[in-house]
């Protein structure tokens, strides 16, 4: 919402100039038969540097960005509770937020996040021009954070797609949107860093830039120098609320495989292989043999699922997926997800100090049950998978009862819970097992409230089951 993106200074290009000059010691030759050469040494420093028009731009592209403003009441939109009535025991109040957003067709057909609309029952995009529609969500897709709306206009100008897989690191971006509500503001940077992946259960693989940022932005465009869309802001890190220079973006390459569902079906799907995993350290590669701590190491696998099929173990460590490297947990779970139900893929897997070739066939991850030591809690309807503490965690945590967090999807992974999170109670019972908060959750038709200990603090988090 208009609290997300969720929750230095450059020098003048003279100055920049001469400091590069400087500092990569660029030796200027003295006397008449070497000004050519002069010349030519001061240009390619000028070239190296050069920054893109960006006001070209901006007066090319920023016609097809928009302002989009939502309305609803505060429950819905923080949770998605779509019938209106909110929690139990919380108040509801009007609430309105301002996002961004962009053209992609002639007909109406607008990019943004999913959370600028998430749980809003009025959605109003404004135009450059200042007219204003009232915009229809054709679908969102709360994994990838992409929405598609649709307004009832024509000849629109659009933005050109361009590919986030060119993207260099170093590359010059620009950014425009409405932070803060000061509507077509653009900013710019460069990329920082691609194949970001952050907390959460989304598997996106963020390109992070140093474009100035903040609430307001989510859902506008990311272009590069030729004006072409690269991404989507979406996020930004920060102890302030504010831009505190890194920004993430949606790569526009993901997003338009979900836009293209989305207007497809109402919706998008994302697979499911079924193991829970974790980086490979060095520690783990010494132990298990590894050349590099490269891999998805599989902590648990699910039962009955495509990776139990495929014949995956627990300790197996996962190096490729159809040939692409897997250097973090978070590189296959962006593949995956971002794969097709029904799709068979092949997996180069580290087992038992050796390596080996399986194949599974990807379910799709709305069936999701996730695998633990015990049984996942309440089926999948909480989306928790969950075990007992052991003494020592009990201690580290400050509690004398509760339930680990080993991994968390849907409904509990919306609403806000994190793996390594500590369920105490639930709707205030104290619990210490799965088959209890699997036996409370199924007797509550529409929403619990988890009791979770995070980082020394305790705190409730409802959870919504629509």
């Amino acid at each position: 919402m208009n609290t997300r993106p969720r929750n230095p200074a450059r020098p003048a290009l003279t100055a920049l100039v001469a400091a590069t000059l400087v500092a990569t010691g660029a030796a200027l030759a003295y006397g008449p038969t070497a000004h050519a050469a002069n010349v030519a040494s001061l240009a390619n420093a000028a070239n190296v540097i050069a920054t893109p028009d960006f006001s070209v731009i901006a007066q090319q592209q920023g016609a097809a960005v928009v302002n989009v403003s939502v309305s609803g009441n505060s429950a819905a939109m923080a949770q998605g509770d779509d019938d209106g009535d909110g929690f139990p025991g919380l108040p509801t109040r009007p609430m309105r937020a301002q996002g961004s957003g962009f053209i992609i067709s002639p007909d109406g057909l607008i990019l943004t996040n999913a959370h600028v609309v998430h749980g809003a029952s009025d959605v109003t995009v404004k135009l450059i021009d200042r007219r204003e529609f009232q915009a229809k969500v054709l679908g969102s897709d709360a994994k990838t954070d992409i929405a598609v709306l649709k307004i009832d206009a024509k000849n629109l100008p659009v933005l050109k797609m361009g590919k986030a897989a060119d993207l260099k690191v170093g590359e010059w971006v620009m950014a425009i949107g409405s932070p803060f509500g000061f509507e077509n503001s653009v900013t710019a940077g460069v990329v920082s860093a691609k194949g970001r992946s952050l907390p959460g259960d989304s598997g996106v693989q963020f390109i992070q830039t140093d474009a100035a940022v903040n609430p307001g932005n989510s859902g506008g465009p990311l272009l590069n120098a030729r004006g072409e869309v690269v991404g989507i802001n979406s996020q930004i890190y920060s102890r302030s609320g504010g831009f505190q220079g890194l920004s993430f973006a949606i790569p526009i390459d993901l997003a338009t495989q979900v836009k293209d569902q989305i207007v497809a079906t109402g919706h998008a799907t994302h697979a499911r292989l079924g193991v829970a995993i974790q980086d490979v350290d060095q520690g783990l590669a010494d132990s298990f043999k590894l050349d590099t701590p490269a891999g998805a190491l599989v902590s648990n696998v699910e039962q009955d699922s495509p990776a139990a099929a495929a014949g995956l173990v627990s300790g197996d460590v996962i190096r490729k997926v159809d040939g692409q490297a897997i250097v973090a947990a978070s590189d296959l779970s962006a593949l995956i997800g971002q794969s097709r139900p029904g799709t068979t893929v092949s997996l180069d897997v580290w087992h038992q100090g050796k390596a080996e070739e399986l194949h599974a066939k990807l379910a799709d991850a709305k069936d999701s049950q996730i695998a633990s030591n015990d049984p996942a809690a309440s089926k999948g309807k909480l989306g928790l998978a969950l075990r007992p503490l052991d003494p020592d965690e009990k201690l580290a945590a400050g509690v004398d009862h509760g339930l680990l967090v080993q991994d968390v999807v849907g409904a509990a992974a919306r609403a806000g819970v994190e793996p390594h999170d500590v369920l105490v109670a639930v709707d205030s019972i104290p619990v210490k097992s799965v088959d209890q908060v699997r036996k409370i959750v199924d007797g509550s038709k529409k929403a619990v409230a988890l009791l979770i200990r995070r980082d020394g603090n305790t705190i409730f988090i409802p959870v919504h089951f629509g």
